[in-house]
């Protein structure tokens, strides 16, 4: 999950702020310090998160595009200059910019907003009301977003004036998915490290597992740290939370899984892996790789999870992982270059068959342990997807529309039988009752109504020499239409359907 850095280098954090009653700093400098401090624990313990910096005033500036070089962003820190006045407006613009050029707008993304803006945003909630439909205020985001403030004030400051109850607003209009974080007692490089130590506990802290798999097992970290979910369908929904100790109940082939439903992917890092290893394929790269500790001998440590990886990635196969009760996931191999592959491991829904295509994830077992082999003596065949118990009954095939395109052509096929009239009456009716059923099972009653208005203008383009009894259908069809599209139950039955006009018309007759 990327993570933006909004930096105020506004004039209002020069404003001086004494420390020991003695030497003075700056309200930029206890930001500075603070993010300091937030990069260095990322580099030893996030070490695979994408930071970007920003710096904004009345505009906004990219000073560092999207790195995992965080020496790189802390240099930027120490060559920050002073502007002019706070524009909120334009800074989230820029987030919401850069964002969505590097990542898209469905990447979730951590912004972190360091600074003192009170003012500025204060005008900015005052006037949200009048903005037009071409200057829409920038929040929420169109990508998922928490957003994390770090205030250069403590409580009793905010508290004193409406600049709490804003930014609770600004948080509220971001989605609410975030919090406020200010200084508890004056300001103070030791309250600005508090501050900073209860966000990284709360947004970045590290997930350590152990992996196991029989008698082997393995330190490792997901990243990014699995979030706790909550069913809907339950009935006392509680958050659950995967596991710290993680269970290979067994492998499947990639054919066999596909492509499944997930509701999140976490890249999986052995613990203590020097450079050597990550040759094998740990899924790091080397600019991030620590060196060995004295205990480690280099390239000779064996490790658990850098051998799943290289197995899983040869043999081409999966491994279903038990995150807590009755909930799964599984463990692959994914390139994301020519020479590089991670480790990867995507969480399902919870619940005892996430894929309804395996069954349940306890009923299966060992290929061994099975009468014959369910893959054919040449693996020919595969015992998936499992059929339902039940075969389901369905009294005709259900008209479906998924894209306008589907609906179009069943249009278009009524209207070439009803040019077709009376030669292709039974087809014409056949086709038109369908339609009618859909329409009515969708409650779509504006497509009887635009059916009708379609069959009345193909009455009055009817050739001279059509036959008489075309003109008598298509009228008949188009009143039958209409009245259906009233909702009158006694014209709306569903199971009801329009039988063709009887006329005293003849194949080969003519109108005298």
């Amino acid at each position: 999950m990327p993570t933006v850095v909004l930096m105020d280098v506004s004039l209002s954090m020069t404003r001086p702020v004494s420390l020991d009653g003695s030497e003075e700093f700056q309200r930029k400098n206890l930001a500075v310090h603070g993010l300091n401090m937030l990069f260095e624990h990322m580099a030893s313990n996030y070490r695979m998160e994408f930071t970007a910096l920003m710096a904004f005033s009345s505009l906004w500036e990219l000073l560092v595009p999207f790195t995992r070089d965080y020496n790189a962003l802390q240099e930027a820190l120490g060559n920050l200059e002073d502007y002019d006045k706070t524009c909120v407006e334009s800074a989230l613009n820029g987030v919401s910019n850069v964002v969505q050029q590097e990542w898209g707008s469905a990447c979730p993304c951590q912004v972190i907003w360091q600074g003192y803006v009170y003012g500025s945003l204060r005008h900015s909630l005052h006037t949200l009301k009048h903005h037009g439909d071409d200057k829409k205020f920038p929040l929420p985001f169109p990508f998922p977003t928490k957003l994390f403030i770090m205030s250069v004030a403590n409580a009793e400051e905010l508290q004193m004036t409406d600049a709490m109850d804003n930014l609770e607003e600004l948080l509220r209009l971001s989605g609410g998915d975030g919090q406020i974080f200010t200084m508890e007692g004056p300001l103070c490089m030791k309250n600005v490290q508090a501050m900073f130590g209860r966000l990284i506990d709360h947004a970045y802290s590290p997930f350590h597992a152990v992996l196991h798999c029989g008698n082997l097992s393995s330190d490792v970290q997901v990243f990014p740290r699995p979030e706790p979910i909550v069913m809907d369908e339950e009935v006392e929904p509680m958050p659950r939370s995967v596991n710290t100790d993680l269970e290979i109940v067994g492998f499947i082939e990639i054919a066999d899984i596909s492509s499944p439903p997930v509701i999140s992917r976490h890249l999986v890092l052995p613990i203590n892996v020097n450079k050597e290893v990550d040759e094998v394929g740990t899924g790091a790269t080397d600019e991030l790789e620590e060196e060995p500790s004295a205990s480690q001998m280099a390239g000779k440590s064996p490790n658990f999870c850098v051998l799943l990886h290289g197995s899983l990635k040869v043999e081409g196969m999966v491994a279903l992982v038990q995150l807590g009760p009755e909930w799964y996931g599984m463990l692959y191999s994914q390139a994301d270059s020519k020479k590089k592959s991670n480790l990867m491991m995507s969480l399902f829904e919870p619940g005892p068959d996430p894929l309804p295509w395996l069954g349940k994830i306890t009923h299966l077992g060992p290929i061994s342990e099975a009468a014959e082999n369910p893959y054919g003596e040449d693996d020919s065949k595969s015992p998936f997807p499992l059929q339902p118990p039940v075969k389901r009954s369905y009294a005709q095939n259900v008209t479906v529309w998924i894209k306008a395109s589907g609906l179009q052509t069943d249009v278009q096929k009524i209207l070439r039988n009803a040019r077709k009239l009376p030669d292709k009456t039974q087809t014409f009716y056949k086709e038109l009752n369908r339609l009618r059923k859909a329409a009515l099972a969708f409650g779509f009653w504006e497509l009887l109504k635009g059916m009708a208005d379609l069959l009345e203008r193909e009455c009055t383009l009817l050739p001279d020499s059509a036959h008489p009894d075309a003109a008598f259908q298509l009228s008949h069809a188009a009143q039958q239409l209409k009245l259906a599209s009233t909702g009158d139950s006694q014209y709306a039955a569903f199971d009801h359907n329009i039988a063709p006009m009887h006329t005293d018309f003849s194949r080969g007759s003519k109108v005298v």
